[in-house]
């Protein structure tokens, strides 16, 4: 029986099948909190692809380190939950890049770790305007530069807490299933004017934000550091963390030609979190 070659076995299919994975070149990205962590991991992987990049962080100092390493990238401090920086921010890439071709909404903060009534209102609010509400900020602003690209993209950091109840949590799980949200009805929105939306959702994800969330979990329920590590691993199907990397790879598909008609889609990244 005489067998038929696949659709790739040709070198030159393979590399334009390999070209459809990478973004366009110049591509005009903001990331916002991108000095360090997953957005730090973001930003640098765009860069390399060839995107024009600007992003925005609270953390200044950061920012001078992320700018020494990179310094074609602009940066700009602002906090996304305060409209009046975000107007700012905004300016600013108008005027770097004319545009914005590709919006990574990643700001996020851990919020507080214990039950619901030792929660102060103050740490509530704080999560909720910064995870949930900082996205709406943005979108809000980008909007309109978005419906003008050619090759529009939003994408939304969520988390696995957007998928399952997080003990313990409860505002920062709240947030990421408002993201999830917000992902579903903004590609309803505006789609029709050719911009995709989609959420990552994030797992274990391994640095100094998981360590400090860690740290918090074993203090509030009186446990070890390496017993609340231990549980976190077992939930995991893969049984190991995320690295950051894993993330951003990620996120350069659903900018890329690849992920052209990927909308409205809530992706984890976690290696199967099976639980919180």
């Amino acid at each position: 029986m005489q067998v038929r070659p696949g659709p790739l076995t040709e070198k030159r299919d393979i590399v334009t099948y390999l070209d459809r994975l990478r973004p366009r070149k110049g591509l005009r990205v903001l990331v916002t909190a991108g000095a360090s962590g997953i957005g730090a991991a973001i930003a640098a992987a765009f860069l390399e692809a060839g995107a024009k990049l600007a992003i925005c962080d609270v953390d200044a100092a950061a920012l001078e380190r992320f700018k020494a390493e990179h310094p074609d990238a602009q940066c700009l401090v602002a906090d996304v939950s305060d409209p009046e920086a975000v107007d700012r921010l905004f300016d600013g890439v108008e005027h770097a890049f004319g545009g914005l071709d590709v919006l990574v909404n990643n700001a996020g903060i851990a919020g507080p770790t214990g039950p619901i009534e030792t929660l102060s209102t103050d740490d509530i609010r704080r999560t909720i305007e910064i995870d949930l509400v900082g996205q709406l900020l943005v979108t809000r602003r980008a909007a309109a530069l978005l419906k003008r690209s050619d090759d529009a993209a939003i994408i939304n950091i969520s988390s696995v807490a957007g998928r399952f109840g997080y003990a313990m949590r409860s505002p920062y799980s709240a947030s990421k299933w408002g993201i999830v949200g917000l992902t579903a009805t903004l590609a309803k929105e505006m789609g029709p004017d050719g911009v995709r939306v989609n959420a990552i959702l994030p797992g274990v994800v391994r640095g100094a934000r998981m360590d400090k969330v860690i740290s918090a979990r074993a203090e509030a329920s009186g446990r070890t550091v390496a017993a609340v590590e231990e549980d976190y691993l077992s939930s995991i199907s893969l049984r190991r963390m995320v690295d950051p990397d894993d993330v951003a790879l990620t996120a350069l598909f659903l900018s890329s030609p690849a992920g052209a008609n990927i909308s409205g889609q809530s992706i984890g990244v976690c290696g199967n979190v099976e639980y919180l």
